[in-house]
């Protein structure tokens, strides 16, 4: 039996190394911007996150899971609103049975859904926007976490998952939460290699109601987010993926550059082309702001060019000058020879 157990203990030990958050690949993958935009999120209360298989919305086993997400895009050119459905787990702690439908950022819930109801579900409530027939929609109160425990259809999620989801529950119920916050499993919501991954709906600073998605959390991350996300409604940047209605854009952390392989830089870091354009800067004269908005600045070849002209303009009246004095030279010296000369004539006559 000793033997059984040490084995047990190994197995389960490598594989939280291999799975859990200890993973080589934790931390290795930018958050912000890792989730399309969507606009509502639609989820489906069904079964255990255990017993879900790998692809749920597909499953010929589980018709009310398929049949709703067939339902969703038969009519997607129909439905105005980008709607993206989720499976989700029920309880008497989130006050969830198999077929409630919950609906964000709305903060209402449809009960009971079945198999024969799911086309006029999707008609009156997704398409029209018309409160459904066979059902009357009832208020959510408190903010809602959920979590991918999505075990067969990663194993990353399976392990995380429950350990996060335990967590919270312990936290909440420290903090008296148990009436305001609500946990509970979900299935698949892309990007299983940034597990755990949870999403929170809740007020934001405002007041409006939120699905913030949260990637690489770890047990260590739970107080933070009840405390900060949850309560103050402040997103905690550094596990943050995006959220709900948002653009991919505007998801994108504002402190770095994105290069084309995807690859992160500083903006404190100088790029090539930078470099060059600096460079043909400085081959221009600093600019001075003179009077009534007059700009002086001038191109510095420019200005070596007048100065060119300055000196060759110089040059040429020195030249002149030079030529005119010569010349006077000689014509004084012509006229004191003609005087010399017609004096000599002069003696000689007498």
């Amino acid at each position: 039996m000793a033997g059984e157990s040490e084995s047990f203990s190994t197995t389960a030990d490598e594989e939280t190394t291999k799975y859990g958050f200890d993973r080589a690949e934790m931390y290795q993958s930018n958050l912000a911007g890792t989730v399309n935009p969507y606009e509502r999120h639609l989820f489906l209360c069904y079964k255990s996150h255990d017993s879900w298989p790998s692809h749920i919305e597909n499953s010929e086993s589980d018709p009310l899971p398929t049949l709703l997400a067939s339902a969703l895009k038969a009519r997607k050119k129909d439905i105005q609103v980008q709607t993206r459905l989720t499976i989700c787990e029920g309880g008497d702690d989130v006050k969830l049975s198999d077929g409630d439908v919950v609906i964000f950022p709305d903060m209402i819930i449809y009960r009971g859904l079945k198999d024969s109801d799911v086309d006029s579900f999707v008609d009156a409530v997704l398409v029209s926007g018309n409160p459904w027939v066979s059902g009357i929609p009832e208020e959510l109160t408190g903010s809602y976490v959920f979590v991918c425990a999505h075990n067969n259809r990663d194993r990353r999620c399976g392990v995380c998952g429950p350990v996060l989801i335990e967590k919270f529950k312990e936290e909440i119920e420290y903090r008296n939460l148990k009436d305001q916050v609500f946990v509970t499993a979900c299935s698949h919501v892309g990007g299983h290699k940034y597990a755990g991954n949870v999403i929170t709906f809740s007020a934001d600073s405002e007041g409006k109601i939120v699905g913030n998605w949260y990637g690489y959390v770890t047990p260590d991350d739970v107080v933070e987010l009840l405390d900060q996300q949850i309560v103050k409604g402040e997103v905690i940047d550094r596990i943050w993926r995006g959220q709900m209605g948002a653009k991919v854009k505007e998801t994108e952390t504002l402190d770095e550059s994105k290069l084309a392989n995807g690859t992160t830089v500083p903006n404190n870091v100088i790029q090539p082309q930078e470099i060059a354009i600096e460079e043909k800067a400085q081959k221009f004269a600093s600019c001075c702001q003179g009077a009534n908005g007059f700009s002086c600045c001038q191109d510095e070849n420019t200005e070596k060019k007048q100065d060119e002209n300055k000196m060759g303009g110089l040059r040429c009246w020195t030249s002149k000058l030079e030529q005119r004095h010569v010349l006077t030279t000689v014509a004084i010296a012509g006229a004191v020879a003609t005087v010399a000369l017609a004096y000599a004539f002069y003696k000689r006559a007498r």
